[in-house]
Formats: C-alpha cells, structure tokens, sequence
C-alpha cells in the first residue's frame, strides 16, 4: 500500500487540508486528513510536500499528438499520444475521429475498439494515458458548419450507418456529435441515446426549436461550444441559445484564446457554471511539436503561431489540458479546484467514465500532483508513475 500525502487535495467536489490518500495497487482504498488519522505503518509514504492532489484529468475530445493522429494505422501512433498526455496530466482519454471515408473510419473504429480493449486487459507498463472510449466526431454533421471535416465525406445521418460504426467500434463509442437539424439525426439520436451514448450537438447550424426538439430526443452535451455552430443572435438564439441556457445540457469549450475569446469563455463559465462546463482540448498532431504540417485524419493541417489551420480555416488546436485549466483561472477568476472540476468529475460524467475523474475509495488511482498555479508536477495512472 501507499499512502500519498500534499498540502491539498481536490475530490474535485471537496477540499482536503493536508490529506492522505492510500492506494492499493491500481485502487483508491481511502481518502482522509492527516489531522484525523496517521498512515498505516506497513505503507510506503510518498510526500508532495506543498503541491496539490487532484483526479488524473480527462479528455474526452481529442485528434492526436506528438506528430501522430488517432485514425493512424501506425501502431506507434496511440503510445506516442499517451505519453504526450500523461506529461500533461491526462490519465485518460477518448481519441476522437474527423470526418472521412467510410472505409477509412470503420478501419480506425476497429483499431481504436483494439487499443481500449487491450488497456483495459493488459495495462501498459510505461505511464501513459488510457483510452477509454472512442468520442466519433462527423460525419454526422452540416455542411454549413463543417469546419475542416471533407465536405464529401459526410453523410445523411442514419440508423444504418451509425450501426455500422458502432459495430465496428464494438460498443465502445461513448460521445457522438451530430447536427440535430440534418433529416434522419433524431432517429439516430435516440438509438445512441438507448445504447449509453452520450450524444453531442455540435458542427451544427440548427436553430432553436431543432435543438430543444434534439435535447428531447436525448441529445445532452454540445460539442466545442461556439465554434462550428450557428452564432447566437438576440433575435435568433440558435443552438448557442439553447446550449447556454438549457441546465439539462452539459457543454465544452476549447479554453486556448484562440477558439474563443477570453471574454466569451468568461460568459460560457458563468452561464454553465462548474457543475455543467466541460474543457476539451480538441488537439491535433500538431500537439507538443514544432511548427509545420501534420496530418488530422485524411488531410493535412498547418501550424504557425499556435493556430493550427486547414484552407485558412481553424482546424484542432495545440492545447493541452494543463494549459487549458491554467486558462481558465487566468480568463474568468476562478479557483484551481473548480477550474479542475471541468478537466475531470464533469467530463468523465459526460463520458460515462465510472470511477475516473474523482479521487474517493473505490475510483482508480489516476492522480495529478500540481504547484498551486496549476503546473503539473507529476502524474499518477492506475498507481503507477510513483
């Protein structure tokens, strides 16, 4: 057993003075106060003197890093990734797909379903952040709003198709973005709703009354809120106005300056508040490397400046979800602790993702050990990295 102690911890929900926190092998087996209880003698303490203890972040909307794209068929691709994101704090992930041939998704669905089963069966030894689910991004989405996603790739929402894919995926697709406002998305909405899915309103150009009748159907999340959706008017609220209003709907946000300004990530906060906010990075290749072109799916994208842009347009990010946490302190005044509530409890509730995103008896033993302005000190994934 090992008993982890710091100056705080955050379950995110609570905050612990001088905590104590035991792990038996991959397990979290009891949170506690250094001033309740002493650790057991048979323990192996490890002290992070004044540094803070917070669930291992979660990332539940992201393409790639290190040079290399999730819908890679290179099998150095996914590990390369994961090691980018346990740097980062990430314990664990859904490795999100963009908008291609069928063919070309099916073949990454199956090895995406591949690398979760197998981290699920045989854990790695390295530290590296786990993929948990599969978030399938397009090609369920407007045409109007398709950003970078290849306008000759997507497709009439069906229930056909999604099955196809969801056979392929074996069942592991967690997060679906659709366009609620396409012929056929309802249909589609309520069968992944019916099968756990949590499905995404996003890339989309859908007015109000087609959002609200979608959130009805069991659509619950929206997807990098204000980019790639219709712009929220005073006389034609849109999908924004219904995102930002409705307290049924959980939303992210790409929290990096550039995809949104200060202001507005301001305004997000404050109308979803830290029980319903959600921060994505949505990073592409491009991630942790140099400026240059890197690929995103079946296209190339370029980097310069920190933008990360494909025909002139913003296509991903670099952001890394310390960076975007940090973010969110620095843009709205927030706290640390709720600023990490929205890289944790709140996206791995969006995902499903029992026993992450919380640190309490019973969940894994993902831990992120931070300074007290957020910079990452250490990551912990399943006990390991100690």
């Amino acid at each position: 057993m090992i008993a982890l102690t710091a100056a705080i911890l955050f379950t995110p929900l609570e905050r612990i003075e001088q905590p104590l926190l035991l792990l038996d092998d991959d397990v979290i087996v009891e949170v506690s106060s250094r001033a309740l209880r002493e650790a057991p003698q048979d323990c192996r303490v490890v002290d992070f003197g004044d540094a803070v203890l917070a669930p291992g972040f979660v990332d539940i909307h992201i393409h790639g890093g290190a040079g290399h794209d999730v819908m890679e068929s290179d099998p150095a691709a996914l590990p390369a990734v994961e090691r980018l994101l346990a740097r980062h704090g990430v314990s664990s992930y859904l490795p999100t797909t963009v908008t291609a041939p069928v063919d070309a998704t099916l073949a990454a669905l199956e090895k995406l379903a591949d690398a979760i089963e197998t981290a699920e069966d045989k854990p790695s030894a390295e530290l590296r952040a786990q993929p948990l689910g599969i978030h399938l991004e397009g090609p369920f989405i407007s045409h109007a709003r398709r950003g970078v996603h290849p306008p000759e790739n997507l497709l009439p929402p069906t229930v056909n198709a999604f099955e196809r894919f969801w056979q392929a995926a074996r069942g592991h697709i967690r997060v679906m973005t659709i366009a609620p406002e396409l012929d056929g998305a309802l249909e589609v909405i309520r069968e992944a709703a019916r099968r756990g899915v949590c499905v995404s309103l996003g890339h989309s150009d859908a007015d109000l009354n087609s959002t609200r009748v979608a959130v009805a159907a069991g659509a619950r999340h929206a997807t990098h809120t204000f980019n790639a959706m219709r712009p929220l008017g005073h006389r034609d609220p849109g999908i924004v106005g219904e995102v930002l209003t409705n307290s049924r709907l959980t939303a992210d946000i790409i929290a990096d300056g550039i995809h949104l300004d200060p202001t507005i990530v301001q305004l997000f906060l404050q109308a979803k508040g830290p029980d319903a906010a959600v921060l994505i990075t949505d990073a592409t290749a491009a991630t942790g490397m140099p400026e240059g072109r890197y690929r995103l799916g079946s296209f190339e994208v370029e980097v310069k400046d920190g933008k990360c842009l494909a025909g002139g347009k913003l296509a991903g990010s670099v952001l890394t979800m310390d960076a975007a946490v940090c973010n969110v302190m620095q843009f709205s005044q927030w706290s640390l602790q709720d600023a990490v509530r929205l890289a944790t409890r709140n996206p791995a509730r969006v995902g499903g993702l029992t026993g992450r995103g919380t640190l309490e008896a019973g969940a894994s033993a993902d831990i992120v050990v931070l300074a007290p302005e957020g910079k990452v000190i250490a990551t912990i994934i399943q006990g390991r990295g100690i």
